[in-house]
């Protein structure tokens, strides 16, 4: 369907990591018709953990989570990025808009997100969740590449539910190998 594009290379991540895998995410949300049955998976495993919103990170962890959210009968949130952060590993800040975040004390989330990577999006919103007062949950996402997805559930104290996984590798800056290779960073765009 070429909703997602992918390319290789040597890329900085909003994480801070470096990898090899950049995904061209735009285009996921182009068609909620090819997305039914990702979000019918995902909303099936998400229902046992008894969420009383779903929230994802904008752009596409918020559609996916908007879509998962109607499906099972609950709120939807968002998050947006507020900060890139300082380049530090997993420095970037989201935040919940302040018509929300009231809405979320004491709701049971579930934070949904379209790929989880290093999880630094998801990492951020749970972090605005519980700020808010709400407990998450359960972590999810349509893919899950490499191993962090699952050390980001770990860190988070939930589990990780994802529709897909692949192998994936990546590096903080100092241990990178394209970098002592010499190979400029791309960009994701």
């Amino acid at each position: 369907m070429g909703l997602v594009g992918a390319r290789t290379g040597h890329f900085r991540f909003e994480s801070g990591h470096h990898g090899e895998l950049w995904l061209d995410l735009d285009a996921v949300a182009w068609s909620a018709a090819a997305l039914d049955p990702v979000v019918a998976d995902l909303a099936q495993r998400i229902e046992r953990y008894a969420p009383d919103a779903v929230c994802g990170p904008l752009v596409g962890g918020a559609f996916l989570a908007q879509l998962i959210a109607a499906r099972l009968g609950v709120g939807f949130a968002h998050a947006e990025r507020v900060s890139a952060g300082d380049g530090g590993l997993y420095s970037a800040r989201y935040a919940l808009p302040a018509a929300l975040a009231h809405r979320l004390t004491g709701a049971r989330v579930a934070v949904v997100d379209d790929v989880v990577n290093a999880g630094s999006a998801t990492r951020a919103t749970a972090r605005s969740l519980r700020d808010a007062g709400a407990e998450v949950v359960v972590l999810a996402a349509m893919l899950a590449l490499g191993d962090l997805p699952r050390a980001a559930a770990a860190e988070l104290g939930v589990p990780l539910e994802a529709a897909a996984a692949r192998g994936n590798a990546l590096w903080e800056p100092a241990g990178c190998p394209r970098c002592a290779r010499g190979e400029p960073l791309l960009t994701g765009t």
